[in-house]
């Protein structure tokens, strides 16, 4: 019997034990994932707003999809699971706000120049944007319909510099790639690109780069499970920590 009686009380210890554990994981946070849709030139940047993002947000992961912004814009309207969108030119938001699928007005929270990146060393000796159209010269850029693309073909127009390029990619990632691997001699990014791979490449800027200034808007996509989540989000990188990071990563303000 006082074994019976023993199992007994070590029962209801036990029980009493594993009612006390689930009541502290019930007073953590709930988890919760915040989808957040990014140009590629974006990735660094808002790499650090996630650190600092989940920090005031306990439970939070926010996930990330880096790519071509014409390319994410498509992927909201047909349905891909983002709350929060945030592209390298309005055009391609503009697709996005036209479906109907932004709540509220996108807001410009950054801007960007194109420079001209190179191998380390600048083995070609690069100094301008009329270099790029030298005989033999292997440049890369980005597709016409990716914004940094867009903007070399805007700045290819206001100075008449025809560019030749060996080929077009579908994002300054992939250029950057090209240039780092030196299969190619220059290629066509964003200021902050440069910046972001650092010794691998060497950057020239060129004064004609203001002629295709672009600006970066951010949007929390309509209906979302957690808008106010999102809104946070789009709030830290509108407010100033957010304009610091975008700052020191080579971005200009709007």
């Amino acid at each position: 019997m006082r074994w019976a009686a023993a199992a007994v009380a070590a029962l209801l210890l036990a029980a009493c034990s594993g009612a006390g554990g689930g009541g502290a994981a019930a007073g953590q946070p709930e988890p919760r994932t915040l989808t957040v849709f990014a140009a590629a030139s974006l990735t660094e940047a808002f790499g650090e707003l996630e650190t600092r993002f989940e920090e005031v947000h306990p439970g939070v992961d926010v996930v990330f999809g880096f790519g071509a912004s014409s390319d994410l814009a498509q992927q909201v309207v047909h349905g891909a699971p983002a709350e929060v969108l945030a592209t390298a030119d309005p055009a391609t938001m503009r697709t996005v706000a036209d479906a109907g699928l932004v709540d509220g007005e996108p807001v410009v929270f950054a801007t960007n120049v194109l420079q001209i990146a190179t191998p380390s060393g600048n083995p070609a000796g690069i100094a301008s944007f009329a270099d790029l159209a030298r005989p033999g010269l292997q440049v890369v850029v980005c597709a016409p319909q990716v914004p940094c693309g867009a903007a070399a073909e805007r700045v290819e127009r206001a100075t008449g510099v025809a560019l030749d390029p060996v080929s077009e990619e579908p994002d300054v990632e992939s250029v950057l790639g090209k240039v780092v691997t030196r299969d190619a001699d220059a290629g066509l990014v964003y200021a902050s690109d440069v910046r972001a791979a650092g010794d691998d490449v060497a950057g020239i800027a060129f004064c004609e780069a203001d002629l295709a200034r672009t600006e970066y808007p951010i949007a929390v996509i309509a209906d979302v499970p957690d808008a106010d989540l999102a809104r946070a989000f789009r709030s830290l990188v509108t407010g100033p920590s957010g304009r610091a990071v975008l700052g020191s990563a080579g971005f200009g303000r709007p």
